[in-house]
């Protein structure tokens, strides 16, 4: 085992206790929780490693980057998020190698999808590209830059996604904000998935908790918790 495995490895193993921690103390079972390593501006041999230690998903933030590194990694069957905000006109292009995308944020971003998921839809076995509503988790007026759209507009946009042929609407993602505990964040994430549920039974996937917060996130049915930096360790210089 080289160095870089190893380090994986024991990082890996350590992220995967605090999964299996935070269900125990939330009465869940540790298959009920996607880990899903984010790989950006780590090389395609990371994520080479990280497949040949069991995980299954990656995420990505930059579309040129993860087209890349997908094709690099083709042979090794994992499943792509694409995590990052998204150009209207870059929409299409990303369901050339992404299998969910987690960054729905906007009406204008649906058929731009629903286009690209039809044109490479052979590419995913003919299955639907999935599809999680980003909702914005800061306080009405915050000034914040973060995307996501507002919880009075989830179901608007949720119904749009719902209504394309070839995306799924499989739930939602949201990052707690910085000026709020995440446990406080996470609850209102959880009402607001209540709502979104009410009305889309099969819309049951919850993206919640990183490196920082993915305790609280299990805690409050986080089906997918997105870790970069607590597996891979720091980001590579002069990114």
């Amino acid at each position: 085992m080289s160095g870089r495995e190893a380090e994986l490895a024991e990082r890996l193993a350590v992220v995967r206790g605090r999964i299996a921690d935070a269900c125990a103390l939330a009465g869940r079972a540790p298959g009920e929780v996607t880990l899903v390593v984010v790989t950006k501006f780590f090389p395609a041999s990371d994520v080479r490693v990280l497949a040949g230690l069991g995980v299954t998903d990656v995420g990505e933030n930059r579309h040129q980057e993860a087209e890349a590194k997908a094709a690099d990694c083709a042979s090794e069957g994992l499943r792509w998020h694409m995590l990052g905000g998204l150009q209207s006109n870059k929409a299409a292009a990303v369901t050339r190698w992404a299998h969910v995308v987690e960054s729905v944020d906007r009406a204008k971003l649906v058929g731009r999808l629903d286009g690209g998921a039809a044109e490479h839809a052979a590419d995913r076995g003919g299955a639907p590209l999935e599809c999680l509503v980003q909702v914005s988790l800061d306080a009405p007026g915050a000034g914040s830059a973060r995307a996501g759209v507002e919880p009075g507009g989830l179901a608007g946009l949720a119904a749009r996604v719902a209504d394309t042929e070839h995306l799924r609407l499989a739930g939602l993602m949201a990052v707690a904000p910085t000026d709020v505990e995440p446990a406080r964040a996470f609850e209102e994430l959880a009402r607001v998935r209540e709502t979104l549920l009410a009305e889309h039974p099969d819309a049951r996937v919850l993206s919640a908790g990183m490196s920082g917060d993915l305790e609280e996130a299990i805690a409050v049915g986080a089906t997918h918790v997105r870790v970069g930096r607590a597996v891979l360790g720091e980001r590579p210089p002069n990114q």
